[in-house]
């Protein structure tokens, strides 16, 4: 069976410290009010029983992601070698289409009004070797970056889904 990269993320071992959202604005040198991986917080229950739970999330690198599909100059591709979603802004016409496709909040578009995202840090580190910043930050190993077989990649997106969908 085939394996991609892909981020596992465990809810029950996340401590809210934002560690790994703050490793990658810091790393990536990221522009004001552009977030890559953002940490958000699901509140749920009423006064006096109130839990808060986190999701960290970024770019999923899906299994079958809607924003290439969604993309009309094919700015977005997917590695077929290890399944690392990548965007070429070059050719990124900053129409958001992929924006409006990406169930994750994955694209993100700075001052040039052009696509950018996570994409594991491939420039800076050796991914499979080396864990980039955002998962090498997590004290609690909540966030992970691993080879995936596509049942357990697909799964991990559909949980981070439906987290998102109770924030």
């Amino acid at each position: 069976m085939s394996t991609e990269f892909g981020f596992n993320f465990d809810k029950n071992k996340c401590i809210q410290c934002f560690g790994c959202e703050v490793a990658c604005k810091t790393w990536r040198n990221g522009e004001y009010g552009v977030r890559w991986r953002r940490v958000k917080n699901i509140w749920s229950g009423s006064f006096p029983k109130v839990k808060m739970e986190s999701v960290s999330v970024s770019c999923m690198h899906c299994e079958e992601p809607a924003c290439i599909k969604a993309c009309p100059v094919k700015a977005i591709t997917k590695r077929a070698d290890d399944g690392i979603v990548l965007v070429d802004r070059k050719k990124c016409v900053g129409c958001k289409s992929c924006a409006r496709a990406c169930p994750y909040g994955a694209p993100q578009f700075g001052a040039d009004r052009k696509m950018q995202k996570c994409d594991m840090c491939i420039n800076d580190v050796d991914v499979g070797k080396d864990m980039p910043p955002c998962v090498a930050t997590c004290p609690t190993k909540a966030l992970q970056l691993a080879k995936l077989e596509k049942g357990v990649k697909i799964k991990t997106q559909e949980d981070i889904k439906k987290l998102l969908e109770r924030t």
